[in-house]
């Protein structure tokens, strides 16, 4: 069943006042008797009715800015997503309003909604690969149009996403195919969707293949962090495939591995994801999964669009596949 979005006229009628008069306070006119605006914001917070700025800021041409929600973070697909989605923008004629937060959490995002919100923008996109920020999701208010990007698959709400399961599985069955018997996995952190999914590709290759599923090898998204996983499975002369959840795990596998002394790829090969630039020159360059950053932007930026349009926030969904770019780092198991 829908549940119908309370609209200004549900605030005049229960405030007792006309269209025009809750037009005035919700603008913050002065010429309103101030019994009368103390109504109207009672019925306004009883009804829970929030005006959609954003479509009508759009009809009148008063704001062509887009907002995102974003954590301050140099990670290389956050950061990608949303330079990404600044390029799309502008060439749609948008300019773009970031909000960073330090963390994705449900006050933090609300705030940022808000103050996004205070400006008029046009829509909301909330880049949110964590699980405290699907949570944070749930509490917003209604009739905003907003999307979200690397979010919780299992959440009904507007998502863009790269397919990770798919990125996962391409690695590891092109570690398969290469003629090693099993992949280890080093994963991001437990909170991350992308991890999580990332993960479950892992899995699902192997275990199409016939193949055993070693244990998890968990880590952070650092480059160190992937050297202190690497140093363990260097010293396994079973391990001869890596799959890392992302290039600066697998720049700190490779550190690791030269130092004791395992070639990549002709005793270990190992394939990384995001395909960061300084991935071709790896040594040796990295064969990595390529997310497609610029499509993932426009295909954000066509939902909100469409959710502006037609003023609808149906819990529509594209999920944007990955490309698995192969170099050096991948050669059939040592004999």
């Amino acid at each position: 069943m829908t549940v119908r979005v309370p609209a200004m006229r549900d605030v005049a009628r229960l405030a007792g006042v006309s269209h025009q008069t809750v037009s005035r306070v919700l603008n913050g006119h002065p010429h309103v008797r101030e019994q009368t605006r103390v109504r109207v914001q009672a019925a306004i917070a009883e009804l829970h009715y929030r005006p959609n700025r954003a479509a009508r800021a759009l009809v009148t041409g008063r704001s062509q800015v887009m907002g995102v929600v974003a954590q301050n973070t140099t990670l290389y697909g956050p950061a990608s997503l949303l330079s990404a989605f600044e390029l799309v923008a502008a060439e749609a004629g948008f300019a773009v309003s970031v909000g960073s937060v330090r963390n994705l959490d449900r006050t933090s995002i609300a705030q940022v909604v808000e103050r996004h919100l205070a400006h008029r923008v046009a829509g909301i996109v909330v880049i949110a690969p964590v699980e405290s920020a699907g949570e944070a999701l749930e509490v917003l208010p209604t009739g905003i149009p907003l999307v979200t990007v690397d979010g919780d698959p299992r959440r009904p709400v507007p998502l863009v996403t790269v397919d990770q399961v798919e990125g996962a599985r391409l690695a590891t069955q092109h570690l398969l195919d290469a003629g090693h018997q099993t992949v280890w996995h080093v994963s991001g952190p437990a909170d991350w969707f992308d991890s999580a999914g990332r993960i479950a590709g892992w899995r699902q290759a192997l275990r199409a293949a016939g193949a055993e599923v070693p244990p998890l090898i968990q880590a952070d998204w650092s480059a160190e962090s992937g050297y202190r996983c690497g140093q363990l499975l260097a010293r396994m002369p079973a391990v001869t495939a890596i799959f890392t959840a992302n290039d600066h795990l697998a720049l700190g596998v490779l550190r690791a591995l030269h130092e004791h002394g395992r070639r990549v790829p002709d005793d270990v090969s190992v394939v990384g994801f995001d395909d960061v630039p300084e991935a071709a020159y790896f040594i040796p360059p990295l064969t990595t999964v390529r997310p497609d950053f610029d499509a993932v932007a426009a295909a954000s930026l066509d939902l909100l669009m469409e959710q502006i349009e037609s003023g609808s926030n149906r819990a529509l969904r594209h999920t944007i596949a990955p490309t698995l770019i192969t170099r050096d780092s991948v050669a059939a198991p040592p004999s």
